[in-house]
């Protein structure tokens, strides 16, 4: 890879797959596609130190569903409750006229 060129997210995940699920030596790969070793090092600290935070999005996620879902029925048993007051305000209405 020449000198000053800009690496590319993808390309940067295409060298760690490689590192950590095909198992490829570092070496092999710095070799490879001219990159120093101690730049793919970097990368792969990188990708875990930023891990967490991947996984700390994904439950904050599930958790907002669960509150919107939340909402969701709070909102559909105040309207629920909301048309019984008025069945039950316009039955005694119809009651007390009737007498």
């Amino acid at each position: 890879m020449a000198k000053g060129r800009k690496i590319t997210p993808e390309f940067k995940v295409m060298i760690l797959r490689e590192l950590l699920d095909n198992q490829v030596q570092a070496g092999k790969l710095s070799e490879e596609y001219g990159i120093h070793i101690n730049l793919i090092y970097k990368w792969k600290k990188e990708l875990f130190s930023h891990a967490g935070l991947i996984f700390a999005s994904k439950s904050n996620n599930s958790e907002s569903d669960k509150l919107t879902q939340l909402e969701n029925k709070l909102k559909q048993k105040d309207s629920l409750i909301s048309e019984i007051v008025e069945d039950n305000i316009r039955l005694k209405k119809k009651l007390i006229g009737g007498i």
